[in-house]
């Protein structure tokens, strides 16, 4: 092939090469199958499919019906324009591909986590709550612990001294996971969720990433 042929063709390759992809161009690699990046404007649908699975089962949030785009528009709002408080998309992507530019498509979201005030008082500021969810054909792969792993990694860059997850009693994967990343017990709220068939007690759970002596020498 001559060399204006090519040139036309990178072109056109270039051109064909949508805003999610050139997006996802500037991802991180969890590992060789799977990139993380900051949620974009059109992701907010993917992202209540994934935690809209997670509802029936009853174990992962307080929620007992299906949220909507548009109960949720807001809450994602602030997060995207938030400098420290993001939502994390997680793509099973083809990494050679994508280093080649050949892949034209976005991959679906197969997991995503977000940091949250924990409370809204200024004080409050150097802690987060931290919250991951799983598609439901993705469990059981490690995913959840690469992305736990990666995001208490990412905390200090965004101002976040102490990470905690608030999580039912009775969701036992995840509190191994946690427990498996250095996450201690500083809290237990018996009895506080009424489930719609049983009542749930809730464990806080609680990782320090910036060591006290580090933050004042800040």
């Amino acid at each position: 092939m001559s060399d204006v042929a090519s040139n036309a063709t990178a072109k056109s390759d270039a051109n064909n090469v949508s805003h999610s992809m050139l997006h996802l161009l500037a991802a991180n690699k969890l590992n060789d199958k799977f990139l993380v990046q900051r949620a974009s404007i059109d992701d907010l649908a993917e992202i209540l499919a994934i935690y809209n699975q997670s509802i029936a089962g009853k174990q992962a949030t307080a929620n007992l019906t299906p949220v909507t785009s548009e109960e949720r528009e807001a809450w994602f709002e602030e997060h995207l324009n938030s400098a420290t408080r993001p939502i994390y998309v997680v793509r099973m992507v083809d990494i050679v591909a994508i280093d080649s530019a050949k892949q034209k498509e976005c991959p679906p979201i197969v997991a995503w986590g977000s940091f949250s005030d924990l409370y809204a008082r200024p004080a409050y500021h150097i802690s987060s709550e931290i919250s991951i969810y799983l598609h439901k054909d993705y469990h059981g792969q490690g995913l959840g612990s690469l992305l736990l792993y990666w995001m208490l990694n990412q905390a200090p860059s965004l101002e976040i001294h102490n990470v905690i997850a608030l999580i039912f009693a009775h969701n036992q994967p995840s509190l191994g996971l946690f427990g498996k990343l250095g996450f201690e017990q500083w809290g237990y709220m018996p009895k506080v969720c009424d489930m719609d068939g049983f009542i749930a007690d809730v464990v806080m759970l609680g990782k320090t990433v910036i060591p006290d002596d580090i933050v004042d020498s800040l």
